[in-house]
């Protein structure tokens, strides 16, 4: 629903995106509440979990952690994430999260400006166990990044 009106989208309204491991929750999306500069959403990450490695072509990656303890790999290079802290991931730079603690993170991301088309905004440089099992890559057609 495009709408140029504020509009609240809560956690359970948006079903999970799982293809590259942790639980993505897109909230605020061209397609959710009509934005056009962006999209926010969130990350849930299990314990020994992670987000496998990408990079966006097109957009910056605003990244708040709201608890647990992660690991940030950026261009290769490990760097720790805790809570009530901020991270700005430049475009092009590959990224991955894995949680390193014994309790669920949560990171809180805002990616923008968005890519011209939607396939084009998001690039995988690695699997996930659901990909190596067979499960389709993830359909990024209701999400610019």
């Amino acid at each position: 629903m495009i709408t140029s009106q504020p509009r609240i989208v809560g956690l359970g309204d948006v079903e999970p995106n799982r293809r590259r491991g942790g639980d993505l929750r897109a909230l605020l999306t061209p397609a959710t509440v009509g934005s056009t500069s962006g999209f926010m959403g969130v990350a849930i990450v299990q314990p020994g979990d992670r987000i496998a490695e990408h990079y966006h072509p097109y957009s910056e990656e605003f990244v708040y952690v709201v608890c647990g303890r992660l690991e940030v790999d950026l261009d290769g290079e490990p760097h720790p994430l805790r809570p009530e802290q901020g991270l700005m991931i430049p475009a092009h730079v590959r990224h991955r999260f894995r949680n390193v603690g014994d309790t669920e993170a949560r990171i809180v991301f805002h990616l923008g400006p968005l890519a011209p088309t939607p396939p084009l905004g998001h690039v995988d440089t690695e699997g996930t166990d659901a990909v190596a099992d067979g499960a389709p890559p993830a359909d990024l057609s209701q999400v610019r990044s």
